[in-house]
């Protein structure tokens, strides 16, 4: 649905158009015109592509959903599609905004978030002075909002890998620390997917070949960048700490395994030294030296007793029981 639309002239909020005054604002020189949309239906986009003469294809985009990142350029015009990162539950769940640029209007199709840009418009009307650079500046602004609400998501997942870590060497929870770890694999993939083709979408906003809707507004875009970089930054820590973290925790497994083999084969060591007794004096020969003895079966089993005891004491000392 529409969910706001405005004109502005001169950085200054002039009226709330409706779909059919639209066309009377952007024919005003030095005016433009801002809709945005939630969970648009194809026929209020069909609707918003003849009132701005939108390219077809990108309203196809915006109808099927879930676009990769991304800046298309139609003519003059732009269309910019970024991913909305919110916490549902345990998991990420991803939305998306689409945006498109033109020289006389914005219009900001948002869907499957329940994220809102109020608080963006209330910002740039409160700038006039940079708000009057155009529909330029509202790009940048919606861009910067996207790219400030990843950082929370981030801090989140450098506090669960923290906690992660804490219990890494506590015994018995190898199993539970991998599955943890590479749920957190995915989320972090999740929001990689999202930063890394965003920032080749903001190289192309600022230096070399800028659009031309975009040429005064450079140095903003580059800020954005900046900040982009630092969350990409923070991302590539996070997937290589994880990867640290999985290998430590399978090392871990490994010395859990060999100890418990050590045991088991330190006591099989024991019992063989009891069962190399009996064999030899359970043995079926007629004449053999002490089978007459009053004391012969009490010796013999304090004689494996004490051998036994004495192998035990050596594995013992050794570490390994």
């Amino acid at each position: 649905m529409l969910i706001n639309s405005a004109a502005y002239q001169d950085g200054k909020r002039i009226a709330d158009p409706g779909i059919a005054e639209f066309d009377a604002y952007t024919a005003r020189p030095g005016c433009f015109v801002w809709a945005a949309l939630r969970d648009a239906t194809a026929d209020e986009l069909d609707q918003m592509r003849r009132a701005f003469d939108l390219h077809e294809l990108a309203v196809e985009d915006v109808k099927h959903g879930r676009q990769r990142p991304k800046l298309d350029e139609y003519g003059e015009n732009l269309f910019v599609v970024m991913q909305l990162i919110e916490r549902s539950g345990d998991e990420l769940a991803v939305g998306q905004v689409a945006v498109f640029v033109g020289a006389n209007y914005v219009v900001s199709a948002r869907s499957h978030s329940g994220q809102n840009f109020l608080g963006v418009r209330e910002r740039c009307e409160q700038e006039p002075h940079l708000l009057k650079q155009g529909p330029s500046f509202v790009l940048y602004a919606l861009m910067d909002a996207v790219v400030d609400r990843y950082f929370p998501i981030v801090e989140q997942l450098e506090t669960e890998l923290e906690r992660i870590e804490e219990r890494i060497f506590a015994k018995g929870a190898a199993r539970l620390n991998i599955e943890r770890l590479y749920a957190l694999k995915r989320k972090v993939g999740v929001l990689k997917h999202a930063v890394a083709p965003l920032l080749e979408v903001l190289s192309k906003l600022h230096g070399g070949r800028t659009p031309q809707v975009c040429v005064n507004t450079q140095e903003y875009f580059r800020d954005v960048a900046d900040h982009l970089e630092r969350i990409n930054a923070s991302i590539d820590t996070i997937r290589d700490t994880i990867g640290t973290a999985i290998a430590v925790n399978l090392s871990m497994v490994t010395i859990e395994e060999s100890e418990v083999t050590k045991r088991l084969a330190a006591w099989a060591g024991i019992f063989a030294v009891a069962t190399a007794f009996a064999g030899i004096w359970g043995m079926n020969f007629e004449v053999m030296p002490e089978l007459k003895l009053r004391w012969g079966y009490p010796a013999a089993l304090a004689i494996i007793a004490s051998a036994c005891g004495f192998v035990w004491w050596r594995f013992r000392r050794s570490g390994w029981l």
